[in-house]
Protein backbone atom coordinates (compact mmCIF):
# COMPACT_ATOMS: atom_id res chain seq x y z
CA UNK A 1 0.00 0.00 0.00
CA UNK A 2 1.07 3.59 -0.47
CA UNK A 3 3.21 4.93 2.66
CA UNK A 4 4.35 1.63 3.86
CA UNK A 5 8.37 2.48 3.61
CA UNK A 6 8.86 5.68 6.16
CA UNK A 7 11.19 7.05 3.96
CA UNK A 8 12.14 10.83 6.20
CA UNK A 9 8.83 11.05 7.45
CA UNK A 10 8.09 11.03 11.07
CA UNK A 11 5.02 9.92 13.05
CA UNK A 12 2.86 10.70 15.64
CA UNK A 13 -0.24 9.62 17.61
CA UNK A 14 -2.54 11.92 18.90
CA UNK A 15 -6.08 11.81 20.46
CA UNK A 16 -5.80 8.52 21.98
CA UNK A 17 -8.53 5.83 21.96
CA UNK A 18 -11.48 8.67 22.33
CA UNK A 19 -10.41 10.27 19.36
CA UNK A 20 -10.61 13.35 17.33
CA UNK A 21 -14.55 14.63 17.32
CA UNK A 22 -15.71 15.12 13.64
CA UNK A 23 -17.32 18.63 12.55
CA UNK A 24 -20.10 15.92 10.85
CA UNK A 25 -20.62 14.21 13.78
CA UNK A 26 -18.70 10.86 15.36
CA UNK A 27 -15.07 10.52 16.15
CA UNK A 28 -11.99 8.88 14.84
CA UNK A 29 -8.84 7.78 16.84
CA UNK A 30 -5.82 7.16 17.69
CA UNK A 31 -5.08 9.69 14.84
CA UNK A 32 -1.52 9.13 13.27
CA UNK A 33 -0.06 11.88 11.32
CA UNK A 34 2.96 11.22 8.94
CA UNK A 35 5.42 14.37 8.32
CA UNK A 36 8.58 15.88 7.06
CA UNK A 37 10.75 18.91 8.03
CA UNK A 38 13.37 20.50 6.99
CA UNK A 39 15.46 23.29 8.86
CA UNK A 40 16.19 23.85 12.34
CA UNK A 41 13.43 25.16 14.92
CA UNK A 42 14.89 27.92 17.14
CA UNK A 43 14.77 27.89 20.79
CA UNK A 44 11.76 30.06 20.82
CA UNK A 45 9.93 28.11 18.32
CA UNK A 46 9.51 31.25 16.74
CA UNK A 47 10.38 29.92 13.10
CA UNK A 48 7.87 27.44 12.08
CA UNK A 49 6.57 27.71 8.62
CA UNK A 50 3.95 24.68 7.97
CA UNK A 51 3.55 24.03 4.55
CA UNK A 52 0.23 22.56 3.16
CA UNK A 53 -0.14 19.83 0.38
CA UNK A 54 -2.79 19.50 -2.51
CA UNK A 55 -5.08 16.48 -3.00
CA UNK A 56 -2.63 13.98 -4.38
CA UNK A 57 0.25 15.39 -2.58
CA UNK A 58 1.87 14.36 0.31
CA UNK A 59 4.49 15.52 3.27
CA UNK A 60 7.80 15.12 0.93
CA UNK A 61 7.28 18.54 -0.45
CA UNK A 62 11.66 18.95 -0.85
CA UNK A 63 13.99 16.30 -1.64
CA UNK A 64 14.70 13.23 -4.43
CA UNK A 65 12.80 10.82 -5.23
CA UNK A 66 13.82 7.35 -3.22
CA UNK A 67 12.82 4.98 -0.37
CA UNK A 68 9.03 5.73 0.64
CA UNK A 69 9.12 8.38 -1.97
CA UNK A 70 8.39 7.37 -5.52
CA UNK A 71 8.91 10.97 -6.84
CA UNK A 72 11.16 14.25 -6.03
CA UNK A 73 9.31 16.61 -3.54
CA UNK A 74 6.22 18.67 -5.04
CA UNK A 75 7.93 21.82 -3.95
CA UNK A 76 11.63 21.27 -3.79
CA UNK A 77 12.27 24.14 -6.20
CA UNK A 78 10.74 26.66 -3.02
CA UNK A 79 12.24 24.59 -0.28
CA UNK A 80 15.61 24.30 0.76
CA UNK A 81 18.86 26.79 1.91
CA UNK A 82 18.60 30.25 -0.19
CA UNK A 83 15.10 29.55 -1.50
CA UNK A 84 12.02 31.23 -1.29
CA UNK A 85 11.39 29.56 1.61
CA UNK A 86 14.62 29.47 3.14
CA UNK A 87 15.18 26.32 6.06
CA UNK A 88 18.72 28.06 6.72
CA UNK A 89 16.09 30.61 8.00
CA UNK A 90 13.02 28.67 8.50
CA UNK A 91 11.87 25.17 10.26
CA UNK A 92 9.67 23.90 7.61
CA UNK A 93 7.32 21.49 8.16
CA UNK A 94 5.50 19.19 5.87
CA UNK A 95 2.07 17.23 7.29
CA UNK A 96 0.43 14.58 5.48
CA UNK A 97 -3.20 15.24 5.25
CA UNK A 98 -6.05 13.63 7.72
CA UNK A 99 -7.63 10.99 5.11
CA UNK A 100 -4.79 10.64 2.75
CA UNK A 101 -2.75 7.48 2.42
CA UNK A 102 0.87 8.54 3.00
CA UNK A 103 1.29 7.73 6.41
CA UNK A 104 -1.41 9.93 7.94
CA UNK A 105 -4.60 8.29 9.40
CA UNK A 106 -7.32 7.62 6.46
CA UNK A 107 -9.19 5.13 4.51
CA UNK A 108 -5.84 2.25 3.54
CA UNK A 109 -5.21 2.65 7.57
CA UNK A 110 -5.81 -0.11 10.12
CA UNK A 111 -8.61 0.47 12.16
CA UNK A 112 -9.01 -0.40 16.52
CA UNK A 113 -10.81 -3.55 15.39
CA UNK A 114 -7.11 -4.74 13.64
CA UNK A 115 -9.39 -4.40 9.91
CA UNK A 116 -8.76 -1.38 7.29
CA UNK A 117 -11.28 1.11 7.80
CA UNK A 118 -12.40 1.16 3.93
CA UNK A 119 -15.97 2.05 3.81
CA UNK A 120 -16.06 2.58 7.19
CA UNK A 121 -14.06 6.00 7.27
CA UNK A 122 -16.19 8.60 8.20
CA UNK A 123 -17.04 12.03 6.09
CA UNK A 124 -14.42 14.15 7.08
CA UNK A 125 -13.85 18.37 5.94
CA UNK A 126 -10.73 20.76 5.82
CA UNK A 127 -11.90 21.91 9.80
CA UNK A 128 -10.65 18.33 10.65
CA UNK A 129 -8.16 18.38 9.13
CA UNK A 130 -6.67 21.82 10.63
CA UNK A 131 -7.98 20.36 13.99
CA UNK A 132 -5.17 17.81 13.62
CA UNK A 133 -2.63 19.71 12.28
CA UNK A 134 -3.35 21.83 15.16
CA UNK A 135 -3.07 19.00 17.80
CA UNK A 136 0.56 17.95 15.40
CA UNK A 137 2.48 21.63 16.59
CA UNK A 138 0.91 21.00 19.96
CA UNK A 139 3.14 17.96 20.05
CA UNK A 140 6.20 19.50 18.75
CA UNK A 141 5.70 22.67 21.10
CA UNK A 142 4.70 24.91 17.85
CA UNK A 143 2.59 27.43 19.60
CA UNK A 144 2.42 30.20 16.44
CA UNK A 145 3.44 29.81 12.80
CA UNK A 146 5.15 32.35 11.50
CA UNK A 147 3.65 31.32 8.70
CA UNK A 148 1.15 29.01 6.64
CA UNK A 149 1.36 27.89 3.35
CA UNK A 150 -1.13 26.25 0.73
CA UNK A 151 -2.56 25.37 -2.49
CA UNK A 152 -5.44 24.33 -3.50
CA UNK A 153 -6.70 22.05 -0.80
CA UNK A 154 -4.01 23.17 0.85
CA UNK A 155 -5.00 26.12 0.55
CA UNK A 156 -8.49 25.62 1.93
CA UNK A 157 -6.14 24.57 5.14
CA UNK A 158 -4.27 27.45 4.85
CA UNK A 159 -7.82 29.47 5.16
CA UNK A 160 -9.22 27.60 7.71
CA UNK A 161 -5.65 27.61 10.27
CA UNK A 162 -6.26 31.75 9.93
CA UNK A 163 -10.06 31.11 10.77
CA UNK A 164 -9.86 28.67 13.22
CA UNK A 165 -6.61 29.79 14.85
CA UNK A 166 -6.44 33.72 14.53
CA UNK A 167 -3.73 34.13 17.23
CA UNK A 168 -1.63 31.43 15.70
CA UNK A 169 -1.16 32.21 12.54
CA UNK A 170 1.66 35.65 11.84
CA UNK A 171 1.33 35.06 8.36
CA UNK A 172 -0.95 33.49 5.60
CA UNK A 173 -0.06 32.28 1.93
CA UNK A 174 -3.35 30.73 0.52
CA UNK A 175 -2.76 30.05 -3.49
CA UNK A 176 -5.18 29.21 -5.85
CA UNK A 177 -8.98 28.82 -3.77
CA UNK A 178 -11.40 30.88 -2.65
CA UNK A 179 -14.00 30.97 0.52
CA UNK A 180 -15.77 27.94 -0.27
CA UNK A 181 -16.09 25.57 -3.45
CA UNK A 182 -18.11 26.46 -6.20
CA UNK A 183 -20.97 24.54 -8.08
CA UNK A 184 -18.41 23.63 -10.78
CA UNK A 185 -15.53 22.79 -8.39
CA UNK A 186 -17.97 20.49 -6.62
CA UNK A 187 -19.38 19.16 -9.87
CA UNK A 188 -15.82 18.14 -11.12
CA UNK A 189 -15.27 16.85 -7.67
CA UNK A 190 -18.10 14.37 -7.77
CA UNK A 191 -17.94 13.49 -11.39
CA UNK A 192 -14.44 11.95 -10.33
CA UNK A 193 -15.67 10.57 -7.37
CA UNK A 194 -18.26 8.54 -8.70
CA UNK A 195 -15.80 7.30 -12.11
CA UNK A 196 -14.03 5.25 -8.94
CA UNK A 197 -17.00 3.99 -7.36
CA UNK A 198 -18.49 2.65 -10.54
CA UNK A 199 -15.36 0.89 -10.95
CA UNK A 200 -16.65 -2.90 -10.33
CA UNK A 201 -13.52 -3.97 -8.45
CA UNK A 202 -14.24 -0.89 -5.90
CA UNK A 203 -16.57 -3.11 -3.57
CA UNK A 204 -18.21 -0.22 -1.56
CA UNK A 205 -15.17 0.97 -0.61
CA UNK A 206 -13.65 -2.48 0.92
CA UNK A 207 -10.95 -3.92 -1.89
CA UNK A 208 -7.97 -4.03 0.43
CA UNK A 209 -8.10 -8.00 0.28
CA UNK A 210 -9.22 -8.44 -2.94
CA UNK A 211 -6.64 -9.66 -5.93
CA UNK A 212 -7.49 -6.28 -7.46
CA UNK A 213 -8.61 -2.93 -6.61
CA UNK A 214 -10.44 0.29 -8.12
CA UNK A 215 -7.44 1.08 -10.43
CA UNK A 216 -9.55 1.99 -13.55
CA UNK A 217 -11.56 3.77 -11.69
CA UNK A 218 -9.05 6.01 -10.19
CA UNK A 219 -7.44 6.25 -13.62
CA UNK A 220 -10.13 8.11 -15.08
CA UNK A 221 -10.55 10.45 -12.12
CA UNK A 222 -7.43 11.63 -12.72
CA UNK A 223 -7.79 11.86 -15.88
CA UNK A 224 -10.85 14.61 -15.40
CA UNK A 225 -9.03 15.74 -12.47
CA UNK A 226 -6.26 16.45 -14.92
CA UNK A 227 -8.00 18.47 -17.65
CA UNK A 228 -8.91 20.76 -15.05
CA UNK A 229 -6.29 21.32 -13.86
CA UNK A 230 -4.14 22.51 -17.04
CA UNK A 231 -5.51 24.55 -19.59
CA UNK A 232 -7.16 24.10 -23.41
CA UNK A 233 -4.60 26.27 -24.87
CA UNK A 234 -1.54 24.77 -23.23
CA UNK A 235 -3.16 20.73 -24.42
CA UNK A 236 -3.71 22.60 -27.88
CA UNK A 237 -0.15 23.79 -28.16
CA UNK A 238 1.19 20.32 -26.46
CA UNK A 239 -0.71 17.70 -28.41
CA UNK A 240 -3.08 19.21 -31.32
CA UNK A 241 -4.14 16.06 -33.05
CA UNK A 242 -1.24 14.69 -33.02
CA UNK A 243 -1.21 10.84 -32.55
CA UNK A 244 0.32 8.57 -29.85
CA UNK A 245 3.67 7.97 -31.65
CA UNK A 246 3.04 5.51 -34.57
CA UNK A 247 -0.41 4.98 -33.25
CA UNK A 248 -3.62 5.56 -35.82
CA UNK A 249 -6.06 6.44 -34.05
CA UNK A 250 -8.84 5.76 -37.04
CA UNK A 251 -7.64 1.85 -36.59
CA UNK A 252 -7.90 2.15 -32.15
CA UNK A 253 -4.56 3.66 -32.09
CA UNK A 254 -4.53 6.91 -29.42
CA UNK A 255 -4.08 10.69 -29.88
CA UNK A 256 -1.34 11.79 -27.76
CA UNK A 257 -3.57 13.72 -25.57
CA UNK A 258 -5.10 10.83 -24.65
CA UNK A 259 -1.68 8.46 -24.02
CA UNK A 260 -0.78 11.81 -21.40
CA UNK A 261 -4.14 11.33 -19.45
CA UNK A 262 -3.95 7.66 -19.13
CA UNK A 263 0.00 8.60 -18.12
CA UNK A 264 -1.01 10.97 -15.34
CA UNK A 265 -3.59 8.07 -14.55
CA UNK A 266 -1.22 5.24 -14.11
CA UNK A 267 1.60 7.22 -12.41
CA UNK A 268 -1.25 8.10 -9.71
CA UNK A 269 -2.17 4.24 -9.43
CA UNK A 270 1.39 3.43 -8.09
CA UNK A 271 1.04 5.66 -5.21
CA UNK A 272 -2.49 6.77 -4.25
CA UNK A 273 -5.53 4.97 -2.67
CA UNK A 274 -8.93 5.66 -4.49
CA UNK A 275 -10.78 5.74 -0.93
CA UNK A 276 -8.67 8.64 0.20
CA UNK A 277 -8.91 10.40 -3.57
CA UNK A 278 -12.87 9.98 -2.54
CA UNK A 279 -12.38 11.31 0.85
CA UNK A 280 -10.58 14.39 0.60
CA UNK A 281 -12.47 15.18 -2.97
CA UNK A 282 -15.12 15.38 -0.84
CA UNK A 283 -13.69 16.85 1.96
CA UNK A 284 -12.67 19.70 -0.59
CA UNK A 285 -16.46 19.60 -1.69
CA UNK A 286 -17.32 20.91 1.91
CA UNK A 287 -14.86 23.49 1.62
CA UNK A 288 -16.62 26.84 3.36
CA UNK A 289 -15.29 29.03 5.70
CA UNK A 290 -18.75 30.86 6.08
CA UNK A 291 -20.37 27.58 7.63
CA UNK A 292 -21.94 27.68 10.74
CA UNK A 293 -19.94 31.28 11.04
CA UNK A 294 -22.74 33.35 9.57
CA UNK A 295 -21.58 33.76 6.08
CA UNK A 296 -17.97 33.79 4.59
CA UNK A 297 -17.46 37.85 5.79
CA UNK A 298 -17.61 37.69 9.28
CA UNK A 299 -16.00 34.06 9.20
CA UNK A 300 -13.13 35.91 7.92
CA UNK A 301 -13.21 39.31 9.48
CA UNK A 302 -11.69 36.90 12.62
CA UNK A 303 -8.48 36.77 10.56
CA UNK A 304 -5.60 38.47 12.09
CA UNK A 305 -2.60 37.08 10.38
CA UNK A 306 -1.17 39.09 7.28
CA UNK A 307 -2.85 37.35 4.32
CA UNK A 308 -1.29 37.01 0.68
CA UNK A 309 -3.30 35.95 -1.75
CA UNK A 310 -2.28 34.67 -5.07
CA UNK A 311 -3.50 33.02 -8.08
CA UNK A 312 -3.10 31.72 -11.47
CA UNK A 313 -4.12 33.81 -14.92
CA UNK A 314 -5.44 31.01 -16.55
CA UNK A 315 -6.73 28.78 -13.67
CA UNK A 316 -10.05 27.41 -14.87
CA UNK A 317 -10.74 25.49 -12.01
CA UNK A 318 -10.01 27.97 -9.08
CA UNK A 319 -10.87 30.83 -11.23
CA UNK A 320 -9.27 34.65 -9.99
CA UNK A 321 -12.69 35.55 -9.59
CA UNK A 322 -12.68 33.37 -6.44
CA UNK A 323 -9.37 35.12 -5.16
CA UNK A 324 -11.03 38.35 -5.75
CA UNK A 325 -13.89 37.80 -4.12
CA UNK A 326 -11.44 36.31 -1.01
CA UNK A 327 -9.30 38.97 -0.74
CA UNK A 328 -12.31 41.85 -0.64
CA UNK A 329 -13.31 39.95 2.89
CA UNK A 330 -10.65 39.58 4.36
CA UNK A 331 -9.08 42.73 6.50
CA UNK A 332 -7.06 44.76 4.97
CA UNK A 333 -8.47 43.75 1.47
CA UNK A 334 -5.04 42.67 0.16
CA UNK A 335 -4.24 43.29 -3.57
CA UNK A 336 -4.25 39.85 -5.26
CA UNK A 337 -1.10 38.68 -6.60
CA UNK A 338 -1.30 36.73 -10.27
CA UNK A 339 1.00 34.80 -11.36
CA UNK A 340 0.99 34.79 -15.24
CA UNK A 341 0.92 31.08 -17.04
CA UNK A 342 -0.16 28.88 -19.65
CA UNK A 343 0.10 26.26 -17.44
CA UNK A 344 -4.01 26.37 -15.35
CA UNK A 345 -4.30 25.29 -11.78
CA UNK A 346 -0.98 23.78 -11.82
CA UNK A 347 0.90 26.40 -12.11
CA UNK A 348 1.20 26.82 -8.91
CA UNK A 349 3.42 23.89 -8.73
CA UNK A 350 4.87 24.43 -12.05
CA UNK A 351 5.65 28.32 -12.31
CA UNK A 352 8.64 27.93 -9.82
CA UNK A 353 10.40 31.11 -10.47
CA UNK A 354 7.01 33.42 -10.37
CA UNK A 355 6.29 31.78 -7.51
CA UNK A 356 9.22 31.55 -5.50
CA UNK A 357 9.26 35.53 -5.76
CA UNK A 358 6.16 36.44 -4.55
CA UNK A 359 6.56 33.58 -1.62
CA UNK A 360 9.86 34.94 -0.64
CA UNK A 361 8.01 38.48 -0.87
CA UNK A 362 5.44 37.27 1.32
CA UNK A 363 8.02 35.84 3.93
CA UNK A 364 10.55 39.07 3.93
Amino acid sequence: MPGDEPGDRRFVALFGPEGLELEAGGRLGPVTVAYESWGSLSPRADNAVLVLHALTGDSHAAGPAGPGHPGPGWWSGLIGPGKAIDTDRWYVLCPNVLGGCQGTTGPSSTAPDGRRYGSRFPVITIRDQVRVEAALADALGIARWAAVVGGSMGGMRALEWSVMHPDRVERSIVISVGAAATAEQIALCSLQVRAIRADPHFAGGDYYENAEGPGAGLALARGLGQISYRTAAELEARFGRLPQGEEQPFKGGRYAVESYLEHHGEKLLRRFDANSYVVLSEAMNHHDVGRGRGGAADALAAVQAETTVIGLSTDRLYQLSGQEELARLLPGRPEVRVVASEVGHDGFLVEVDAMSILVADALA
